[in-house]
């Protein structure tokens, strides 16, 4: 049953969502723009692509470190979407703490980026590696406070099957003043694990040509790709389990499941559609400044059941 829901759920079913999301956003993005843009199925079509073509080594690359650091960052994200899958399937299932092993495993594709840069010994992915180093020093405490608000919400639960009983009965998070600032915090932190704009300054196509990829191809671009797409599913999902109930599986609940993780990808698309790049500066103030206060403040309302 473990494997079962480790390939056919973790990998297979959402690699496959988050293909589909990476397309819809390509698509909506380029019409705002006013373009026609690509396929809905374009996503596939570059990772199959991508497959066949060579996988270059740069010279002085630690191979090793260059070639196993996308394998890590596929790896978390499959892990963290089985959890995910398995929690919203039979909540029963979860087991004790798993909401902070989610929690570690989230920071590990960020991790990835930065050994491969590092590791490709390119001057260009250094600094792109350097910037995603400051980038997750700066979303990661706003984010952890924001999952504190419905660990609050749901009596202390850090299984994430304890997370969606009392949403069910009691109704969602997101339904609460804390738990709408929390979300809100929450979203921004995901455009930037996401390294979309206006945090994408580590990759940077204008500045540092992709920054830590710059040095990848064939399958080990594709499996950058891919895990980056499956990560576009999986925080939406994540945060669909914490503020919004989950998905669950009988009659008009999966389609409202389905709505409430459309609307989610659709704030994500207008807010990469609305904003300018910012410097890495001035987005680790706005964590470390903003965002982080608006946290603390969720966490307080939480605590006093607002």
């Amino acid at each position: 049953m473990a494997l079962l829901y480790l390939l056919a759920f973790g990998v297979v079913l959402t690699a496959t969502l988050g293909l589909l999301a990476s397309g819809l956003d390509r698509k909506v993005t380029a019409r705002i723009q006013y373009r026609v843009g690509p396929p809905l199925w374009q996503p596939f079509i570059d990772i199959v692509k991508l497959l066949g073509k060579e996988n270059l080594v740069p010279a002085g690359a630690s191979k090793i470190t260059f070639f196993g650091a996308p394998l890590v960052g596929f790896a978390s994200v499959v892990l963290v979407s089985t959890l995910l899958w398995v929690n919203n399937l039979t909540p029963s299932h979860s087991f004790g703490g798993d909401l902070i092993v989610v929690l570690y495993l989230l920071a590990i594709p960020s991790i990835s980026v930065m050994m491969g840069g590092f590791a490709s010994r390119n001057p260009l992915a250094s600094m792109g590696a350097s910037r995603e180093m400051k980038l997750i020093l700066s979303y990661e405490l706003p984010f952890i406070l924001a999952v504190l608000v419905p660990v609050i919400k749901t009596g202390y639960a850090i299984r994430l099957g304890d997370l969606l009983g009392p949403q069910a009965q009691n109704g969602v998070v997101a339904g609460s003043l804390s738990g709408v600032l929390a979300l809100g915090v929450a979203i921004l932190c995901v455009q930037a694990k996401l390294g979309l704009v206006p945090f994408d300054v580590a990759e940077a196509e204008t500045e540092i040509v992709s920054g830590p990829l710059v040095e990848y191809s064939g399958a080990a671009m594709a499996l950058c790709k891919l895990t980056k797409s499956m990560l576009l599913f999986v925080l939406l999902f994540f945060l669909m389990t914490l503020f919004m109930g989950g998905l669950r599986w009988n009659g008009m609940h999966l389609v409202y499941g389905l709505l409430k993780f459309v609307g989610l990808l659709a704030v994500v698309i207008v807010i990469r559609n609305t904003n300018p790049r910012v410097r890495i500066d001035q987005a680790v103030r706005f964590f470390w400044g903003r965002v982080a206060v608006w946290a603390v403040v969720a966490v307080v309302l939480a605590f006093l059941g607002k």
